[in-house]
């Protein structure tokens, strides 16, 4: 038996992300880069840090490679502690079962029983590992005592032409949850689920072995779990998060996100006291060249910037020739844009290649995305909306 934790959190981080495309076909969606230095992992696994929660599962399934070396012991975020750790988790056999993949949210957790029973924690916070946000969960968790409650789930307002997107919830004025619904057809409100869930354990554990028996369930929270709970009459009750939070769950929403960080009113501040760790290569220092030019934009270390660079964020590593223009993109980690290439409204990943004289994209036009390790070569072209494979090469 481990020392005891009051609380353990679980981060669901095996999604594929298909509507991310290329950028996910090697990788898992929580291991995709974002803004200028971080993944989006970073961000849950920081605000469990900072949270005070040094137990930490991650659950990977779909292409773990990446996130499992990203993630290693814990260390950028201060989680590789004798009494506590980031443990990768993903699903696997034992004697007398076939085993399979996570079924459903809630089969990933209860997959996982004996892990966190290791712990015997009085909590479990159940977080996603692809929202990009800052939370206090130890706050959230404090809610969720203070109303004896079973379960907690974090809500937000959300414009209600979204709100099938999400699980929406009615509550009573003291918060606690009267009615929820998973992704509704015709939602009766916009106030929606975070995805982010306290439960008391003790209770919940139950809950999860009654889901795993269930072979109509579907083994999601949303679906099943959460509504099994509240048709018992359990505690749950909604806690009111009022801060900067966005599912980056498709190409636009990633490249919103980042330019989010270049905008002052959006909420989203990098430099406040809730600092966001990532683990970063060691590179010197951003070169600007004699006749850069400058505007509205991040530059990381390493990169090299002999072009004009316009509201973008330059990931580490990045090389902009000299002529090149590059406007209301993203340029992650190690890419290379050549002498007089044009980059407008673009997503270009890791280790991209694109050569002397490039178009790619266009102002104000949907956005061209360019997979990683990709090369677009002196004489080609990437029209808007336009996507090209990883380690493609375009003529």
């Amino acid at each position: 038996m481990s020392e005891r934790k009051t609380s353990v959190a679980m981060i669901l981080a095996g999604g594929q992300g298909s509507r991310l495309g290329v950028l996910t076909r090697w990788r898992a969606k929580p291991a995709v880069p974002y803004g200028g230095k971080y993944r989006i992992i970073d961000f849950p696994l920081s605000n469990c840090t900072n949270s005070g929660i040094d137990v930490v599962g991650v659950l990977t399934q779909y292409e773990p490679f990446v996130l499992n070396s990203y993630i290693g012991n814990g260390a950028p975020w201060d989680l590789n502690t004798n009494n506590g750790g980031a443990y990768v988790l993903s699903p696997y056999t034992h004697v007398g079962d076939e085993g399979h993949w996570y079924l459903g949210t809630a089969d990933a957790i209860y997959q996982n029983i004996r892990f966190i029973d290791r712990f015997d924690p009085e909590y479990v916070v159940v977080l996603s590992g692809d929202h990009i946000y800052k939370m206090d969960y130890s706050e959230m968790i404090q809610f969720h005592k203070r109303n004896g409650a079973d379960a907690t789930i974090a809500v937000m307002p959300v414009p209600i032409e979204e709100a099938s997107r999400f699980g929406i919830l009615a509550t009573d004025e003291e918060l606690r949850v009267t009615d929820f619904v998973e992704k509704p057809a015709n939602p009766p409100s916009n106030l929606a689920s975070m995805g982010i869930y306290v439960f008391s354990w003790e209770k919940a554990r139950q809950y999860l072995v009654d889901d795993a028996a269930d072979e109509a369930s579907s083994h999601d929270f949303g679906k099943d779990v959460i509504p099994a709970m509240l048709g018992a009459g359990e505690r749950l009750f909604a806690y009111s998060f009022e801060g900067y939070w966005r599912d980056v769950g498709t190409i636009d929403s990633l490249w919103e996100a980042n330019m989010d960080m270049l905008d002052e009113t959006s909420g989203l501040d990098m430099s406040d006291d809730w600092k966001i760790y990532s683990r970063n290569p060691n590179l010197p220092a951003a070169r600007i060249g004699f006749g850069a030019d400058l505007d509205d934009c991040m530059v990381a270390e390493g990169c090299e910037v002999d072009g004009a660079v316009k509201h973008s964020i330059l990931f580490q590593g990045v090389q902009i020739g000299q002529g090149a223009k590059v406007v209301d993109s993203i340029i992650m980690r190690g890419a290379r844009i050549g002498a007089g290439a044009v980059i407008e409204r673009a997503v270009i990943a890791e280790d991209v290649v694109v050569e002397d004289g490039v178009q790619v994209g266009a102002e104000g036009a949907e956005l061209a995305v360019l997979g990683p390790g990709c090369r677009i070569a002196a004489g080609g072209h990437v029209a808007p909306g336009q996507s090209v494979e990883p380690d493609a090469v375009v003529e």
